[in-house]
């Protein structure tokens, strides 16, 4: 008998206790997404088993019906969630409902982590992680104090039951399910009573169930009803859905709680046939840049759900695009694995493609003020396809946007051109970690001086496409940060024609000799800099020589091991510097003046952030300069 068999007891994993804590004390102000997602899960399984009857038949039995039956109990305080898609075996109950799968769980703590640090803890922005990292199921703990979930898989003759109060333990138990599928049974707290209203429910699944293409059922005792059209959304003329119906797709689609930033919907028709209805977020995803993460379009042929990670469907640029596509060419019968190299999946890809860009060139060309929301979001992820898709290199180029010392709003490339000085032969730029630290920069005192515009790129990408675009309507990226600064071709503004250079130091000559004596294969050289005009020293990387910055995330990603030897530059006309040339052509070399020559080595490294080699010496000589000048 069922009440004699044992019941199994295991504990959550950390991040899912951690998660359930959350949801156990949010005071979320809309508790019916809870119903959204156990209802997108429902359909989920009731597609995945469509899909494996192509070439399983005998799995649908004598039950080909697939759908979603809500029931609801109020003498009981019941509501039971059920479908007879293909549900669960014993191991799947404990993986799916005890666990997050091992990057998602790092990354979910991580973001938690993230939220904590900022300050950020409101329940809403928390509970809105759930749905994003797939575990909309744990979102039944807003309503319910206890959770039974009772599961055959399709195919087999043996049923289980996993059930918790949400606090900390689960229990997997034997039981006597007669047909596929699952059962959640959600014992409701004290308060929610108006999930036991049918009404009530019935506008609810409608609101969040129109869209989907199988039948919902709620029973209430009295009659069993269908709330929704059971029409796939994207077969429908536009003109008939409404701007709700699209959001609510997107958030079923997406398991988002924002609204879409823009909608696609549309039909291709020609050699291949598809419909796309497909969404660009209005939030970025957590995982954006997690390197297990997957693109998450929806594929599907001729209505049958196929794989929701069909990866050729879209370049990785693309991977934060949500919805689906339906094919009415690729064949049915085919296996998941083969599906990837199918020709028609790459002719998808580039329509696909082609489509999306196109929008955005609309957008950003008359609207760009919203583009820019969409730039801050995504554009260092379409700056990958910049790098990787030589084919869309050039409407990526358009799209892109930067910020820059010529103005406070993003900049594109034909902006930056528009503005270029006469005489000035480069698109000049700078990469670091942060925008506020390159902006300090002492490479950038002579462009200011001249009024020569100079990009300022944080992204770890940056370093990586434009070494391999090189130009852009035939003028050269080139760093602010490597070789000569060549502002000389550059003519200066009418109010700065007047202005007279300033003196070099005289004696600056032996300066630099007694610099490179001293310094040798510390750095690549010493000269003079034609582009500070405030600090005293910079460091620069010869021309040919990897950028600074670049060096510097290969150091970090252990593909480089020591710093290479950098050109150190001098401001002639700076005092600290016509000091120490005095003091040189005075008395000629002495162990101060050595160690004054490495103090302003070691001052160009820490404007540039560096870690110095040798803190210990650096310390040492720097109190020996104060105790003098005190």
């Amino acid at each position: 008998m069922v009440a004699e068999r044992t019941a199994e007891r295991h504990g959550f994993q950390a991040e899912v206790s951690r998660l359930l804590d959350i949801v156990a004390h949010s005071l979320y102000s809309d508790k019916s997404v809870f119903l959204r997602e156990l209802i997108s899960n429902a359909s989920d399984a009731c597609d995945r088993l469509r899909y494996l009857s192509l070439t399983e038949a005998g799995l649908l039995g004598d039950d080909p019906e697939l759908k979603v039956t809500i029931t609801l109990d109020p003498a009981a305080r019941r509501l039971v969630i059920a479908d007879n898609g293909i549900g669960m075996s014993h191991d799947e109950l404990i993986a799916n409902l005890g666990t997050i799968a091992k990057s998602g769980s790092a990354q979910f703590m991580s973001e938690l982590a993230r939220l904590d640090e900022k300050g950020e803890t409101s329940a809403d922005r928390k509970v809105s992680l759930i749905g994003q990292f797939g575990v909309g199921f744990y979102s039944a703990f807003m309503v319910a104090d206890k959770v039974a979930v009772t599961s055959r898989r399709a195919g087999e003759a043996k049923s289980w039951t996993w059930e918790s109060e949400g606090r900390g333990e689960f229990t997997v138990t034997p039981a006597e399910k007669a047909t596929r599928g699952t059962e959640i049974t959600l014992h409701l707290k004290a308060g929610d009573d108006q999930w036991l209203d049918a009404n009530h429910l019935a506008k609810v699944i409608a609101k969040y169930s129109d869209h989907i293409a199988l039948p919902v059922v709620l029973k209430d005792g009295k009659e069993e009803r269908h709330v929704n059209q059971a029409a796939a959304l994207w077969t429908r003329p536009k003109s008939e859905i409404t701007p709700e119906q699209y959001t609510e797709f997107y958030r079923y689609v997406a398991h988002g709680f924002d609204e879409p930033w823009t909608t696609l919907h549309f039909k291709a028709e020609g050699k291949i046939d598809y419909t796309g209805l497909v969404f660009i977020p209005s939030v970025k995803p957590f995982d954006l840049f997690h390197p297990d993460r997957k693109q998450s379009l929806k594929l599907y042929v001729k209505r049958v759900f196929i794989t929701d990670h069909c990866e050729n469907l879209l370049p990785g640029w693309l991977r934060f695009l949500r919805g689906v596509i339906d094919s009415e060419d690729l064949p049915l019968n085919i296996s998941r694995e083969t599906l990837q190299a199918n020709p028609l999946i790459a002719k998808i890809r580039a329509g696909l493609t082609k489509k999306v860009l196109g929008e955005l060139s609309k957008i950003a060309e008359n609207e760009p003020e919203r583009f820019a929301a969409f730039w801050e979001n995504f554009g260092a992820v379409l700056k990958e396809g910049i790098y990787e898709d030589e084919a869309n290199r050039a409407a990526l180029l358009k799209l892109a946007r930067f910020r820059s010392t010529g103005s406070d709003a993003w900049v594109s490339l034909a902006d930056y051109l528009g503005r270029m000085k006469d005489g000035q032969n480069a698109i000049y730029t700078i990469s670091g970690d942060e925008i506020e630290a390159l902006q300090r920069s002492p490479h950038l005192e002579g462009f200011r001086k001249k009024g020569v515009e100079v990009l300022l790129l944080t992204d770890a990408v940056d370093e990586f496409w434009i070494q391999t675009v090189n130009e852009y309507e035939g003028k050269p990226f080139k760093s602010a940060t490597r070789g000569a600064a060549d502002l000389g071709a550059v003519k200066q503004d009418d109010a700065a024609k007047d202005e007279k250079p300033e003196p070099k130091a005289e004696g600056i000559d032996n300066l630099i000799a007694l610099m490179r004596l001293t310094l040798k294969d510390a750095v690549k050289d010493v000269r003079i800099s034609d582009r500070l005009t405030d600090s005293a020293c910079c460091l620069v990387a010869a021309e040919g020589d990897l950028d600074i910055h670049l060096e510097k995330l290969l150091r970090q990603h252990k593909k480089l091991e020591a710093s290479l030897p950098r050109v150190l530059e001098i401001n002639g006309s700076h005092p600290m510097i016509a000091s120490l040339s005095k003091a040189v052509s005075k008395g000629g070399a002495n162990p101060a003046l050595e160690d004054a020559c490495w103090l302003v080595l070691d001052q160009a490294r820490i404007q540039d952030g560096e870690a110095l080699p040798d803190p210990a010496a650096f310390a040492r000589r720097l109190n020996a300069f104060l105790q003098k000048a005190i």
